[in-house]
């Protein structure tokens, strides 16, 4: 089938309504478009979704991170345990604050940090953990945050692709100590690009204020003082008003990113790619909120590989992507000593893993046409 006979399903759409389109047109309008009443409210709502902890916002996902990780104390000197299976921004913001991370493999069932692993990379130099919830999938909290009490450690929690996952019921970033969303184009969620900080009071919300516009805090009309060297991470009107728009459809999202997700493991079942050993994702339908549908292909048994194979379902009009390439391979990471046989399991999936299509406006015979197309290739380039 030719690409140019069926219409082009990109892996990731934005689901944004025509209300929403509006109000931003009324934001622009207003004269007030960068951070000012549409912030305050997204805030507001951010926080009730988390159980009334106090919420700041950021014009991106990485600057909640590194603000994060100076609200915790982590600096020159500090060791950061976190996973080489994330986007890179999860650790250079460690190097930004001028700490080091410090890498631990992942469990290939569930492609997060291996807990039993993380305890034995603790060093008295540890300050924090950045755990990654990939794809919308939580680490075992309990199990998290009892290795973090027993080792005095703060844990920024990276839930970039996690608004609306869960631990045992509760939300995540209702509990916990910092947590970090992403609020990008490709969330489940999107304010088209920005981030929120959930903090544990007041003082840590005053603090995450200053970092966020210039460490500036202002009294009066004509009071001024820097007391922290912060930077220019503030989320604008116009983006908070798209992020405002999108919380009444949340729970929708979020119902039809678990049926797509079923409709996958069914189209799955018993075809040509799973018989060839390609990996599916851990079938979670308790915790996850299914931002991606993630699998790995079996390589040793195609006589393709996989940028061919990303080749093949683009000249079927499917659309796909790599979510990660391990971070420690990059150059930047190589050059400060990091090799390719130290993460084994992370750099397995990095090299064999893509993202398929899985977003709220796709229906379950999309679905079936990406397996469909999977499920062809596998069958006509299997050894």
């Amino acid at each position: 089938m030719s690409q140019s006979s069926v219409p082009f399903l990109p892996f990731v759409r934005p689901e944004i309504d025509e209300e929403t389109i509006q109000g931003v047109a009324e934001v622009l309008r207003s004269g007030w478009i960068t951070t000012g009443p549409q912030n305050q409210k997204f805030e507001a709502a951010l926080s009730e979704f988390c159980g009334g902890r106090p919420v700041r916002t950021f014009n991106s996902g990485t600057a909640t991170l590194e603000v994060g990780l100076r609200i915790a104390g982590v600096g020159v000197g500090d060791e950061v345990i976190t996973t080489p299976a994330s986007w890179v921004s999860t650790s250079n913001v460690i190097y930004e604050v001028g700490a080091t991370p410090v890498f631990v493999d992942i469990d290939p069932k569930t492609r997060n940090i291996d807990l039993d692993l993380l305890e034995k990379a603790i060093t008295p130099r540890t300050k924090a953990i950045i755990p990654v919830f990939l794809s919308g999938l939580p680490v075992d909290m309990d199990r998290l945050y009892e290795i973090a009490r027993a080792h005095k450690l703060r844990v920024i929690e990276d839930a970039a692709q996690a608004f609306g996952s869960t631990w045992k019921g509760e939300r995540i970033g209702k509990l916990g100590d910092i947590v970090s969303f992403s609020f990008h184009a490709n969330k489940n969620l999107t304010s088209i690009e920005g981030g929120a900080l959930v903090l544990n009071n007041e003082e840590e919300a005053i603090l995450a204020q200053k970092y966020r516009l210039q460490g500036i805090t202002r009294t009066g009309f004509d009071g001024m003082d820097c007391d922290v060297l912060g930077g220019k991470y503030n989320l604008t009107d116009v983006a908070a008003r798209v992020g405002l728009g999108q919380m009444p459809h949340l729970e929708r999202f979020l119902a039809q990113r678990k049926k797509l997700a079923r409709a996958y493991f069914a189209g799955f079942e018993g075809g040509a790619a799973v018989r060839l050993g390609m990996g599916l994702p851990l079938a979670d339908f308790e915790n996850s909120n299914w931002h991606m549908f993630l699998i790995t292909l079996p390589l040793d048994r195609l006589s393709i590989d996989r940028a061919a194979f990303m080749g093949e379902l683009k000249e079927r009009g499917i659309g796909s992507g790599v979510h990660y390439p391990a971070i420690h391979l990059f150059s930047l990471y190589r050059a400060r000593g990091f090799k390719e046989g130290m993460f084994p399991h992370a750099e397995h999936y990095g090299r064999t893993t893509v993202t398929l299509p899985l977003f709220t406006l796709m229906n379950e015979d999309d679905v079936a046409r990406v397996c469909q197309a999977v499920n062809e290739i596998c069958e006509q380039y299997g050894k």
